[in-house]
């Protein structure tokens, strides 16, 4: 049946059997403030099938407004169950607001037939769904997606070859390249990869199971990291075997036969349906979201960004008011023309420091280059090195490996932090601007370029961008981590990307660059001797040098004057 054929065709008010959506949804749903008025009361079908591409069965629920009318459709396809708190933020909430949602659970989680694959059945499943959904008769031919983590990697899963129904997508904090996810330039991911294994493994079986698990995981994770090797280390937390974790944590390598056909990038450089992206500058996706509206822009696609103060997880709890919002514009300008709800500019971002939203253009916006070099007094200055000296060292153990603190992660212990305890350790080199005498606005990419040499010639090297406050606390604002090699004493260069920032440092406030051997355990740690992190079993301390001509990167917004060169902290 055609679009235009659904949209003519009379549907009943109401599609029975249906009845009240469920208890926990509705008493979820009334601890939310700041959201909008409801439209509509809603029902719910649950347990509805539907027949995957081989015929497997994907347990599916429909949400809908109690009322006559024409109602386009949503579709969100989790991984993780159809139960809190996915069925009141997006079952409930939107056909609130007058949408059909189709809340359904991928294969091999939450009840659904076949066996869970990381990515390899979204895009084949995803158009299986829209051809059930032509045969509905609410179905009206307009369909929108919306979701966030994994449930953006489905979206652009099924925008690689769009239906011709699909007329929005809102991916939220979302994946569309796996193996970025779980490795970085090299390193592994490794705290992440673990929580990600758990909600994959246990969310779609209920909050209780769920909750277990990430506790069981949170005691145990020193003794999971620390393990030699860790390869298989893992199931004393998960209490059985997760063959695709095994393969993820096993296949380093973004051009291993494994990861084949796993990125969805490119589903934004061919696709033109309008796509609302959002994120958070601690959100462990920030890259990846902000690479895909880079995509999107450069192939002419209707596109929105919005960037806010949160971590992957803060963004659906204290931020979803906002996300929220957004992608509700969204969907009603894309699903039911009416643009009245959309901001005047593309690009909405939080100012961290400034604790302000701005309307930008694009993004990122017009910016001059800032360089800041380190001194041997533990200064960072603007007036460049005339050689590349040895200036300062530190020695990485991993018997006793750099310990992580806050930054993008999938844990409670995400975002910004105080770094005093971190930076006094004595494997953690700090350089330290001088107080600065008006304010500096970074909106765009933060990256270093390092100049290092190393006794054993392998080694990771962490770079962190933080403000000191006039009081003296430091606090992480953006980083990231390389993995370099040498021949023998000779420095090597490196360029570590530190993600991208949109940050007010105030007047008073200084700039300041952190660097250290490693992150534990967000990243695995370096075994200083060039083997597998996954499979090492000896550890060698290595003292890594830095040189002179390292310098720090910084995306200095052009309508703002920066700090006038200083030679000392």
């Amino acid at each position: 049946m055609t679009a235009r054929a659904h949209r003519s065709a009379p549907r009943p008010a109401l599609a029975p059997p249906s009845r009240k959506p469920p208890r926990a949804a509705r008493l979820m749903r009334a601890t939310w403030r700041g959201l909008p008025a409801k439209l509509h009361d809603v029902r719910w079908e649950p347990g509805l099938t539907v027949p995957a591409a081989d015929g497997s069965p994907l347990v599916t629920d429909h949400y809908f407004p109690r009322a006559e009318g024409d109602f386009p459709t949503l579709l969100v396809r989790s991984p993780y169950g159809r139960g809190l708190p996915w069925s009141p933020m997006y079952g409930l909430l939107f056909a609130e607001q007058g949408f059909h949602v189709v809340l359904q659970s991928c294969r091999g989680t939450g009840g659904s037939g076949g066996a869970f694959d990381l990515w390899r059945n979204e895009t084949a499943d995803g158009r299986a769904t829209v051809s059930w959904l032509r045969e509905q008769p609410w179905f009206n031919g307009t369909l929108g997606t919306v979701g966030p983590s994994y449930l953006g990697y489905v979206q652009w899963a099924l925008a690689k070859d769009p239906p011709p129904e699909l007329k929005a997508m809102v991916v939220q904090v979302g994946l569309h390249d796996p193996h970025a996810l779980f490795h970085a330039h090299g390193a592994l991911r490794l705290e992440n990869a673990l929580a990600v294994g758990v909600g994959m493994t246990y969310q779609h079986q209920g909050m209780a199971p769920f909750l277990r698990a990430t506790l069981r995981l949170r005691r145990r994770l020193r003794e999971v990291t620390t393990a030699q090797p860790l390869r298989g280390a893992y199931g004393s937390a998960f209490e059985h075997e997760v063959p695709w974790l095994d393969d993820v944590l096993t296949h380093p390598g973004p051009e291993d036969a494994y990861w084949r056909g796993a990125s969805q990038a490119t589903a934004a450089e061919r696709h033109g349906v309008p796509t609302s992206l959002i994120t958070g500058w601690h959100d462990v996706l920030a890259d990846q979201t902000l690479e895909q509206y880079d995509r999107l822009r450069r192939a002419g696609c209707e596109t929105a960004l919005l960037a806010g103060p949160w971590t992957h997880t803060s963004a659906l709890q204290q931020g979803w008011p906002e996300v929220f919002a957004e992608s509700l514009a969204w969907l009603r300008a894309h699903l039911y023309a009416d643009p009245s709800g959309l901001r005047p500019t593309r690009v909405r971002v939080h100012i961290g420091g400034e604790n302000a939203w701005r309307d930008l253009d694009d993004w990122p916006p017009a910016t001059a280059v800032g360089r800041w070099f380190p001194t041997a007094q533990g200064h960072l200055t603007q007036q460049a090195p005339t050689d590349s000296a040895p200036l300062a060292s530190l020695r990485y153990d991993p018997e006793d490996p750099t310990p992580s603190l806050g930054g993008p992660l999938l844990s409670r212990t995400a975002g910004p932090r105080d770094n005093a305890g971190l930076e006094a350790r004595k494997d953690v080199m700090t350089f330290t601007g001088p107080p600065l005498t008006e304010p500096v606005d970074i909106l765009g990419p933060v990256s270093a370029c390092l100049s290092v040499s190393m006794d054993t010639g392998h080694a990771d090297v962490f770079s962190r961008l933080c403000d000191v406050d006039t009081q003296g606390r430091s606090v992480n604002v953006c980083d990231g981590l390389g993995r370099v090699r040498t021949d023998g004493q000779q420095p090597s260069q490196l360029t570590v990307p530190m993600s991208s920032t949109a940050h007010r440092f105030a007047v008073g406030h200084r700039i300041r660059w952190q660097i250290s051997g490693g992150a534990h355990p967000r990243y695995a740690r370096s075994p200083g001797t060039g083997e597998s992190p996954v499979d090492a079993t000896t550890f060698t301390p290595v003292r890594i040098t830095l040189h002179t001509d390292s310098e720090l990167i910084l995306a200095v917004h052009a309508h703002r004057a920066g700090p006038s060169p200083a030679e000392n902290g």
